[in-house]
């Protein structure tokens, strides 16, 4: 373990998530928890009266003496969650966070204090890249693909930069506590600027044809893994993966692939898409998904992760539906420049205390991992009840409530995990305190919250301080 200052009561304040690097022990053998009964109380930190942290082994309520009186007083010992998962799991916890989470001390100190992975909530999509200038592109410029010029679009990595400086300068100063980055996402319907896919770029003229989109695609995926990933890159060692494509099956169970008219109330003339698929309009196929792991292949560093990603990951329908797009990928793997790479599969786990059942999930894992082997739980987080008001009445309930379905959903991962074929590398939490999550609002974009009702479905509270649901993590079995 590694002893740490932590600033005034921030020590107290713990954090939940995860992120891949995990999996099993070397061998396939089981953590040291893996009995399913013991808890992490080796791995705790404690906050003494003076607001240091001191860790221990006992498990025991540590004591210190109070500044102010002189007197003892009992200190609550807070588990280091990335040691606890690490120890059950053999894999990486992390959670994900926008540039404003970042810059929040508190969320930081969560941050580095619980969780040994990030994925960035939107800074790496398509139209951060651009400088959100979704509207109309924001400039153009030359590039060389494959010895012909080409024009692109101007990008902008400055969102994003400023919170790898920030991880970067991290790493630097805790050679033995690094962050690990997930990038996400080079092809997605949602954030993708609808001018991307026309002539001149300009949205009120003709698509372009399936031969220039690949061009652009070939050269948007080269772009983002040679800046970020590339051998001169300052970042090359901070990320570990990269979400290649996201959400591109169908919700509807009579086909496979989201299509352009996904959603029939929702215009292709839109900026940016909650449902349809501009993708989808251009090529009439899986076309572009099979070419983006191509290219992604081509370009990124051999040790680079590479995933396929989705949400409602769980209903039946739908996973025959990944599954086959995930057959297809891994049958055409070969050598950079000539076939696929996939992986793992992202389950992104925005549930709620309704669904899925705890058999579903089991399910789904085990079909992924039949064909990709690997499995992350990529965006978890929990719905409330439809009856939770928010309420300090209906909090405390609820609280209780999400841990216990927190708490299955954790054994059932560990359960999995014992199993030899299948590997669960990592879970990432979709952010790290309530109040910033992104089911505070609604949203059309696929898991998100189709009402304005009040949630709770990270880890850590309104104020920073780990709830009932944090524990799920820390140990194994029902206690």
């Amino acid at each position: 373990m590694i002893r740490r200052k932590v600033k005034g009561v921030l020590a107290v304040l713990l954090a939940s998530a995860v992120l891949a690097g995990c999996g099993k022990q070397p061998g396939g053998s089981e953590s040291a928890v893996g009995s399913g009964t013991e808890d992490a109380s080796s791995y705790v930190q404690t906050l003494s009266p003076s607001g240091e942290t001191t860790e221990s082994a006992t498990g025991d309520t540590a004591k210190g003496s109070d500044a102010v009186t002189g007197s003892d007083t009992e200190v609550a010992e807070v588990p280091v969650l990335k040691d606890a998962v690490m120890d059950i799991m053999g894999c990486r916890i992390g959670c994900a966070a926008t540039e404003m989470e970042l810059n929040d001390e508190k969320v930081w100190e969560i941050i580095t204090t619980h969780f040994n992975a990030i994925t960035f909530g939107n800074e790496l999509k398509p139209d951060a890249m651009v400088g959100y200038s979704v509207g109309v592109c924001p400039g153009t410029e030359e590039a060389e693909l494959n010895g012909e010029t080409i024009i692109v679009p101007r990008l902008d990595y400055s969102r994003a930069e400023r919170m790898l400086d920030k991880i970067y300068d991290w790493n630097a100063a805790h050679p033995e506590d690094k962050i690990m980055v997930k990038g996400h996402v080079l092809v997605w319907h949602a954030q993708t600027p609808e001018w991307f896919f026309h002539e001149e770029y300009d949205k009120t003229k003709p698509y372009v044809d399936k031969d220039t989109m690949n061009k652009r695609l070939e050269w948007y995926i080269r772009t983002m893994l040679t800046h970020f990933t590339g051998e001169d890159s300052k970042y090359k060692d901070l990320f570990y993966g990269w979400d290649v494509v996201n959400e591109a099956c169908s919700d509807n169970p009579s086909r496979v692939y989201r299509s352009d008219a996904e959603n029939p109330g929702e215009s292709l003339s839109e900026d940016r898409h909650g449902s349809n698929s501009s993708w989808w309009h251009v090529y009439q196929s899986n076309e572009y998904i099979i070419n983006a792991f191509i290219y992604a292949n081509k370009y990124a560093p051999a040790d680079l992760e590479l995933y396929y990603n989705d949400y409602n990951e769980c209903v039946s329908s739908k996973v025959m539906h990944i599954v086959e797009l995930l057959t297809e990928i891994k049958s055409r793997e070969g050598e950079p420049g000539v076939g696929t790479r996939i992986t793992a599969m992202g389950m992104q786990g925005h549930y709620s205390m309704e669904s899925p059942q705890f058999v579903d999930v089991e399910w789904a894992i085990k079909r992924y991992a039949e064909v990709v082997g690997t499995v992350q739980i990529s965006e978890f987080d929990m719905k409330a009840s439809q009856s939770y008001d928010g309420s300090d009445e209906a909090k405390e309930k609820e609280y209780i409530a999400q841990k216990g379905r927190y708490r299955m959903l954790y054994n059932t991962m560990h359960k999995l995990n014992q199993e030899e074929d299948i590997n669960i590398s990592s879970i990432t939490f979709w952010g790290t305190v309530d109040h910033y999550s992104w089911l505070q609002s609604s949203s059309n974009v696929g898991g998100g919250s189709t009402s304005n009702l009040p949630q709770c479905p990270l880890l850590f509270d309104d104020k920073y301080q780990e709830k009932p649901a944090f524990y799920a993590f820390t140990s194994i079995g029902f206690n």
